[in-house]
């Protein structure tokens, strides 16, 4: 037993000291030097909203969050906008070839403002954390569905993992492509909280879905070629587990898109074409 724990600690800082990037804790990034503080940070996210937060909420009223909505909605508009925008220069501006990019573990000016940005992604990963707490707050239990945990929880760990490891090179597409969709998303939520209307706007709330299943085959067929290309440096251990997941989310999405939309839908018509037979 002792052997096996020492292995484990052994293992433990082989990884997050030997094997990981030095930059983002030598240059003091919040949250960075230890994956405890992630895994603090889930814990108490996981707590919360199957927990804590509906025993909170059993004998109160939902609370309302119309301007502290707005708010977050707001911010996370320009903080995506911000990433897209960093994205487009990394991958199409300061670059030889968009086709494959190695990450710059150096500490010019250049790779440690890349760093930076990654962080500044990772940290908008968590803040999509509080969407969920604020369903939770707004006793919109259904919404704190497996596919909306699993997404958050997913993309907060993997951007942690990013800015550790692999922060640059061809991860710049994952925030080019997923900042625009959280663009979208947000600029929904707001008109959402502004105006109650845009609940009831089914074919924004469709398109949200088809941008998201969008999403995941880009990533899908991004990272599958990097898998066929060996002259590649950028680590193929990233392809190996991103490909996978990314069909993963694609049938999560593609089944509560079929469910929510498609199954709806004909069931409508069959309403609809029942009542005319009655009228006829």
């Amino acid at each position: 037993m002792a052997l096996v724990l020492k292995r484990l600690y052994q293992g433990y800082f082989w990884i997050f000291t030997e094997k990981s990037d030095p930059r983002p804790a030598d240059l003091g990034l919040p949250l960075m030097s230890s994956p405890l503080y992630p895994l603090a940070i889930i814990f108490c996210y996981f707590y919360f909203i199957y927990n804590l937060g509906p025993r909170l909420m059993q004998n109160r009223k939902p609370f309302e969050l119309k301007n502290v909505l707005i708010a977050y909605n707001a911010i996370q508009i320009l903080s995506n906008l911000y990433i897209f925008y960093e994205a487009i220069i990394e991958l199409f501006i300061r670059t030889d070839s968009w086709d494959c990019q190695t990450v710059d573990y150096s500490v010019n000016p250049r790779s440690i403002h890349i760093l930076k940005v990654y962080h500044i992604f990772f940290l908008t990963k968590l803040a999509d954390l509080l969407e969920t707490v604020f369903f939770v707050l707004r006793k919109r239990y259904r919404q704190v569905s497996f596919l909306h945990v699993y997404h958050h929880f997913g993309m907060f760990t993997m951007l942690w993992v990013a800015v550790k490891f692999f922060a640059g090179g061809h991860g710049s597409w994952v925030g080019l492509v997923n900042s625009f969709v959280h663009v979208v998303m947000y600029t929904y939520y707001m008109l959402s909280a502004i105006d109650e209307k845009w609940k009831s706007n089914v074919a924004f709330k469709k398109f949200i879905t088809q941008v998201q299943m969008i999403q995941f085959t880009i990533f899908i067929i991004i990272y599958g070629r990097l898998l066929l290309k060996e002259d590649c440096d950028y680590p193929r251990l990233c392809s190996y587990f991103f490909v996978p997941q990314n069909f993963f989310m694609l049938i999560l999405f593609g089944d509560f898109y079929r469910k929510t939309y498609l199954k709806k839908r004909k069931s409508a018509e069959t309403t609809e074409g029942s009542q005319e037979m009655k009228t006829k």
